[in-house]
């Protein structure tokens, strides 16, 4: 298997990883020195737990998120993927009360990954900004 492969096949574990919040996964995916940015924290997070802090955050908000991978590419350490977020806002979520309304929007992450496989950084090139574009429609 080569690089990409080993890449690639990270990436379909790691959607099964935020669709069940599995920490025990995420400590397999996630370099505990992964540094994660977040609208929803103040503070840097890191590794498995950090990731997965936020994921908890938008179940609290949305108890059905869902992400589905519509289109990935990768070359070397570098993994695109185009996912497809939907779910129900039926929790607060920074400071909108839960409106039962259902939303799908499209997002773009690039993962880049260690030496032994772990996924080291995410780019987030819409994230949040889509799903309150989603909330707000």
């Amino acid at each position: 298997m080569t690089v990409t492969e080993r890449n690639k096949s990270a990436i379909l574990r790691f959607k099964t990883c935020i669709n069940t919040c599995d920490y025990g996964l995420a400590d397999e995916l996630i370099d505990s020195r992964a540094e994660f940015a977040s609208l929803t924290s103040p503070e840097t997070l890191y590794g498995g737990k950090g990731y997965l802090s936020v994921v908890e955050l938008m179940r609290r908000s949305f108890s059905d998120i869902r992400w589905e991978i519509s289109d990935m590419a990768a070359e070397g350490d570098k993994v695109a993927v185009s996912w497809v977020c939907s779910g129900t806002h039926d929790g607060e979520f920074m400071g909108r009360k839960a409106s039962g309304k259902k939303f799908s929007f499209t997002c773009m992450n690039f993962y880049y990954f260690s030496g032994d496989g772990k996924i080291i950084r995410d780019v987030a090139a819409q994230g949040l900004a889509g799903l309150i574009g989603a909330l707000d429609a």
